[in-house]
């Protein structure tokens, strides 16, 4: 019997992994070989294909399709109907499996509704991607990106909330009041 739920109209194909307490719910299709982690949500309409792995607590909202190649680690938003790429040039006429690209989205980020992520990119811990930006290249954990392309517009902490650096490099997050360091164009907790 499966510890996770899945409603009547989902379709789970044999040989997937399914961690405990996760929900798939209406229409959603989950292909063999792919690995879904303990408490995730999984909404309705969302198609996970072959070899996607994701992470434990990953929250995927309607009409997300992930195809081979995308890892998501823990604790990972991904809003409605984004996009996930995993060629860079296809063509119907031509067979490309062999060129399917990674795309890893590090643990905490959030990818907002109707954003594209062309793959082959990694999305660093605790980014935040905009809604409906387009991702054309790497970024950095705790960073904020808007437009299309995506271009950075500023710096968030883990609970999503922009953050003001001083003159010495430190912002204090107003939820949590955990403080947060920016050297060389990175930032991080400061211990």
């Amino acid at each position: 019997m499966a510890n996770y739920f899945a409603h009547e109209t989902a379709i789970i194909d044999a040989g997937c992994q399914i961690g405990p307490e996760s929900r798939i719910w209406h229409f959603s299709h989950i292909m063999s070989d792919a690995d879904i982690g303990e408490r995730c949500n999984i909404g309705q309409n969302v198609f996970i294909a072959s070899g996607v792995k994701i992470g434990n607590g990953v929250k995927i909202q309607n009409n997300v399709s992930l195809y081979s190649g995308v890892i998501c680690e823990d604790d990972v938003f991904l809003g409605p109907s984004c996009v996930f790429t995993n060629v860079t040039n296809p063509r119907s006429f031509i067979n490309r499996k062999e060129e399917f690209r990674t795309t890893y989205i590090e643990k905490g980020a959030t990818i907002g509704a109707n954003a594209t992520i062309v793959c082959g990119n990694r999305i660093g811990a605790y980014a935040l991607i905009g809604a409906g930006s387009v991702v054309t290249k790497d970024i950095p954990r705790f960073s904020l990106w808007t437009g299309n392309p995506a271009r950075q517009c500023g710096w968030v902490s883990k609970n999503g909330y922009k953050l003001e650096f001083n003159a010495e490099g430190i912002a204090i997050c107003p939820e949590t009041q955990e403080k947060y360091l920016l050297k060389n164009h990175q930032v991080s907790l400061a211990e």
